[in-house]
C-alpha cells in the first residue's frame, strides 16, 4: 500500500515536473525531455502521451508544447478568488486615471501571482501576464504582502525562497528588507525601484481583510522617468491607497 502511493505521488510529480520544462522551454521535443530527466525513453513518451490525450499538452509535429487546457483551470481558479471578484472595475478606474499599468497580487506557496492586470492609454509593454510568479521581495506587491503577513508565515516563506537578486536593485540582505518592511508598515504602501525590471517603479498597497490578514495587493507600474518627485512620493501613493481601500470595502460586502 505504502508503496503504490508513494509510486502514485512520484509519477504525478514525473508529469508535472515534464510540463514545468515544456512551460520553460516553451515547447521541447521527446528526447530534449528524455534528456533533461534522465529517464527511459518508453516512461517519458507515456507521460506525454497521457497529458496529451487529456488536453494539457499538445504534439506539434513532435514538439511537446503547454495546451490552453490549463488556461481554462487557471480561468476558473481566478474567477472564483473573491479578490478578483471585486477588483476588475476598481483596476480599470485606476489604469485609467493613471495611464499607466494596474496589476493585482496574490500570494501562494510563498510566490507572488499576478492575478489580474489592467493597462492605461500610455502604459508600456512589460513582460508581466497574468498568472505569472515572481518573488514576493522583488516587487512592490509582493513587499506589501511581506509587510502585513502573518509574521511565522513571513519566517516561513523567506526561510522557503530566500532573497535571490533579479536585479542589481533587488533586495538581497534580509536586514535591509525587514528595515523596507518596517517602513512599508509605518506609511502603509510599498514601492520598487527596478527591483525586478529595470527602468520601472511601482507603487503597491496591501488589500486586508476584515480579520486582519492580507488578501493581496495592488499596484501601479511605469517607467521610471515617468513616476519621480510628487507622483512617485504623494499622487500615486495616494491613488493606490484608495483602490486598495474601496477592494477591502467591496469584499466586506461580497
Amino acid at each position: 500500500m505504502g508503496i503504490e502511493s508513494s509510486t502514485k505521488i512520484k509519477s504525478t510529480a514525473t508529469a508535472f515536473g515534464i510540463v514545468e520544462y515544456l512551460k520553460e522551454l516553451e515547447g521541447a521535443t521527446l528526447s530534449e525531455v528524455v534528456d533533461h530527466f534522465e529517464m527511459p525513453t518508453s516512461t517519458v513518451h507515456d507521460h506525454l502521451q497521457t497529458l496529451t490525450e487529456l488536453g494539457y499538452v499538445l504534439n506539434d509535429d513532435g514538439t511537446y508544447r503547454i495546451g490552453t487546457k490549463f488556461l481554462e483551470l487557471g480561468g476558473y481558479a481566478r474567477i472564483n478568488s473573491r479578490i478578483f471578484q471585486v477588483s476588475e472595475s476598481e483596476l480599470q478606474n485606476l489604469a485609467v486615471e493613471t495611464g499607466e499599468h494596474a496589476n493585482l497580487m496574490v500570494e501562494e506557496n510563498g510566490m507572488g501571482v499576478f492575478l489580474m492586470k489592467q493597462k492605461g492609454s500610455e502604459a508600456i509593454k512589460i513582460d508581466t501576464y497574468e498568472g505569472m510568479r515572481v518573488y514576493l521581495h522583488t516587487t512592490a506587491m509582493g513587499k506589501a504582502i511581506l509587510a502585513f503577513m502573518d509574521d511565522s508565515r513571513r519566517e516561513d516563506v523567506l526561510a522557503q525562497h530566500g532573497l535571490p537578486r533579479v536585479t542589481e536593485h533587488s533586495i538581497g540582505n534580509r536586514d535591509v528588507l525587514e528595515d523596507e518592511l518596517d517602513a512599508i508598515r509605518e506609511r502603509g504602501y510599498a514601492t520598487d525601484d527596478e527591483e525586478r525590471l529595470n527602468g520601472i517603479r511601482c507603487i503597491a498597497a496591501p488589500v486586508m481583510t476584515d480579520s486582519g490578514r492580507v488578501a493581496g495587493a495592488v499596484s501601479i507600474s511605469a517607467p521610471k522617468n515617468r513616476m519621480q518627485g510628487t507622483v512617485y512620493e504623494e499622487t500615486f501613493p495616494k491613488k493606490i491607497l484608495g483602490t486598495a481601500n474601496i477592494i477591502e470595502v467591496n469584499m466586506r460586502h461580497m
